[in-house]
């Protein structure tokens, strides 16, 4: 393999041929035209140059020992983001639908013109860049249309999910436990007196509040489990394959959990929160208005029995 010189502005090429003069030729000829070429006598040494320096374009010929152009040109392009141009005076053995299937980006006919061939690989190299900037904005659309997707689901402020997903979640929570006739049950959870608590420590303090509680359903729920910001101070807890027994005890942690965290709006100034907390474990073939309505009952039920406590009536 060899190099005539390097430059960041220059296109650089790779010519592979296995006749010595005609690769050297066509090197200088290069050269001459502005590119900084690489050389390489077979296919192996070919792959074996791209794998430690990276082209632009390869020129390759047709007709080579062991491994020929069009067998390269397919191990390229599943390789490398690179160009291939093929060129051979052997035309009869090889079709243009071949070269082009394999991969090729173009195709001369030996003994190729120069100025030609500038011209060939000066639209290789446009269209590669022109490519690889398409495909970079379509890679951001994609981003970004995953970034709007997440946002329309998601709070910003607590990175829970919000109350948009949280219908469209227990909706099809709601049709597994009728199908399979599983449990399922349902948290709705409500910030004691945070009203008071923004009123006198201030919109910020209570955002801390926001968020470290939703910390808290995360550190308090299973894999399976998910909690949603349902607006406000009020969050919703979806509890599969559980029943109104086993999600009183998630409850009752997430309660503790809170009650025993330690907040400071002031720094001389230590604050207790706590959340009371009311579910329902799902009947069979309830409807999800009905099914959230027993769940916020008994929500008032523990705020109107005196705060800081979990609520649950069984279903009959």
């Amino acid at each position: 393999m060899e190099d005539s010189g390097q430059s960041e502005t220059k296109t650089r090429i790779l010519i592979v041929d296995d006749h010595v003069e005609l690769r050297d030729m066509l090197r200088e000829a290069m050269v001459i035209y502005g590119y900084d070429c690489l050389t390489a006598g077979n296919g192996r040494e070919a792959l074996d140059c791209l794998a430690a320096d990276p082209v632009d374009v390869v020129l390759t010929d047709i007709k080579m020992p062991e491994m020929n152009g069009l067998e390269l040109t397919e191990q390229i392009k599943q390789n490398y983001d690179v160009g291939v141009i093929v060129m051979t005076g052997y035309t009869d053995d090889f079709s243009y639908e071949d070269i082009i299937t394999k991969g090729a980006s173009d195709f001369m006919v030996k003994p190729v013109a120069i100025p030609e061939l500038d011209l060939r690989i000066k639209r290789v190299v446009r269209e590669k860049a022109l490519l690889r900037e398409r495909n970079q904005a379509m890679e951001k659309l994609r981003e970004s249309e995953q970034r709007y997707q997440e946002l329309s689901i998601t709070d910003g402020l607590t990175k829970l999910f919000n109350s948009r997903q949280f219908y469209a979640v227990l909706h099809g929570e709601i049709e597994r436990s009728n199908r399979y006739d599983h449990p399922l049950t349902v948290l709705m959870l409500d910030i004691d007196d945070f009203k008071k608590y923004n009123d006198t420590y201030g919109h910020l303090e209570g955002d801390r509040v926001l968020s470290r509680f939703a910390e808290i359903l995360r550190e308090c729920l299973r894999q399976t489990d998910s909690a949603y910001r349902y607006g406000g101070e009020e969050f919703a807890v979806i509890l599969p394959s559980t029943k109104g027994e086993q999600g009183i005890i998630t409850a009752e942690r997430v309660r503790i959990a809170l009650k025993n965290e330690i907040f400071k709006p002031r720094p001389d100034t230590e604050i207790r929160v706590t959340v009371s907390i009311g579910l329902a474990q799902h009947a069979r073939n309830e409807e999800m208005m009905d099914f959230l309505r027993r769940a916020d009952q008994n929500l008032y039920k523990a705020k109107a029995a005196g705060k800081n406590r979990v609520c649950y009536t069984q279903t009959t």
